[in-house]
């Protein structure tokens, strides 16, 4: 019971001290985005031309961030990766060149492991971009670009603990990705190509002709058939509707099972009411060629379950239903 007591207590000091802590890394991070100049255009460039590898390093929390910003670097067309600058000191250094660029984080500036690889690394004539809180560090004044990443407080209540700081260095991260996604025109099916694992790549990857109902299984009859054979059509092909189509295959229309219902209402005879008398003309339609994603966008924007696949003649090539994007898992 004193238990509960005390945490009933303490919940409104818990939310209090939430949405303090989300306000000050907001406010770090508007800061940040304000004090952007030209040394974020220099760091771009100097990435843009780097002609061998992207090395991302820091100790610590620093060290965390630092490798969330490479593995942000390395999905969005900038390939990068992080060493620690631990084991940089104890042999890792061989793997950086000359042509390489290297991110250095250290919020401090200090970093005494940083500070001892940063000699070698200007030795070696590798670029060094340094991400800290003190332009006047060690660390900046070395770097052939400094970010200012410097916030006015860390969220930590006694001001120990790196919160706004780690936040604001992650952003300013994630801004150089994106700055350089742009610049490299890296585009939606790029970044498939790096996540070709899990929802993300089958939904940038697969293309309706992928995943359609083609040849026998492909649901279709000719504008002089009766309703009946519709019906049968449907029913052979398990798609849900049927394609209306004219001699050469061109799409005339669509007759669904909420077409079937709605003619039942009417009592019409099935084997004597032509098939084009009921259907649905002008049905929605797709390329092959499209993202299967964009077929979903299209069902779900005209509520409809099924779509008819065309090619540039308006021929019907193929059928897609909800289930086969499910079962294709791009739903």
């Amino acid at each position: 019971m004193q238990h509960m007591i005390k945490h009933i207590i303490a919940a409104p000091r818990a939310l209090e001290l939430a949405r303090e802590v989300l306000g000050i890394e907001a406010a770090a991070i508007q800061t940040l985005a304000a004090r952007l100049d030209n040394d974020f255009l220099r760091a771009v460039e100097t990435i843009l031309r780097c002609e061998g590898r992207v090395i991302v390093s820091g100790m610590g929390k620093s060290g965390h961030i630092a490798r969330k910003i490479a593995a942000t670097m390395s999905s969005t067309g900038t390939p990068a990766y992080f060493v620690h600058p631990g084991d940089a000191s104890h042999g890792d250094l061989g793997m950086i060149t000359s042509e390489d660029v290297i991110i250095a984080l250290s919020y401090s500036g200090e970093s005494e492991e940083l500070m001892t690889i940063v000699p070698v690394i200007k030795r070696q004539g590798a670029k060094l971009i340094s991400i800290t809180g003190n332009p006047a560090s060690s660390l900046a004044q070395a770097a052939d670009v400094h970010l200012n990443a410097a916030v006015d407080k860390e969220a930590c209540p006694m001001g120990l603990a790196p919160t706004a700081s780690t936040t604001a260095a992650l952003a300013l991260g994630d801004a150089l990705a994106v700055a350089l996604l742009d610049a490299k025109g890296f585009g939606a099916e790029d970044f498939a190509r790096s996540h070709p694992g899990g929802n993300l790549g089958r939904r940038l990857l697969t293309h309706v002709r992928d995943i359609m109902r083609s040849g026998e299984r492909l649901p279709m009859v000719r504008e002089d058939a009766m309703l009946s054979g519709a019906i049968l059509e449907i029913s052979k092909k398990g798609v849900g509707m049927t394609a209306i189509v004219d001699a050469e295959q061109r799409v005339l229309g669509i007759y669904t099972d909420g077409d079937l219902r709605r003619t039942l209402e009417k009592r019409l005879d099935f084997s004597a009411t032509p098939v084009r008398s009921v259907m649905s003309a002008n049905p929605r339609c797709i390329d092959p060629d499209a993202l299967a994603a964009e077929a979903v966008q299209v069902m779900e924007q005209y509520n409809i379950s099924q779509i008819l696949v065309v090619d540039e003649q308006l021929k019907l090539v193929g059928a897609l239903n909800m289930h086969d994007l499910l079962h294709a898992k791009v739903i």
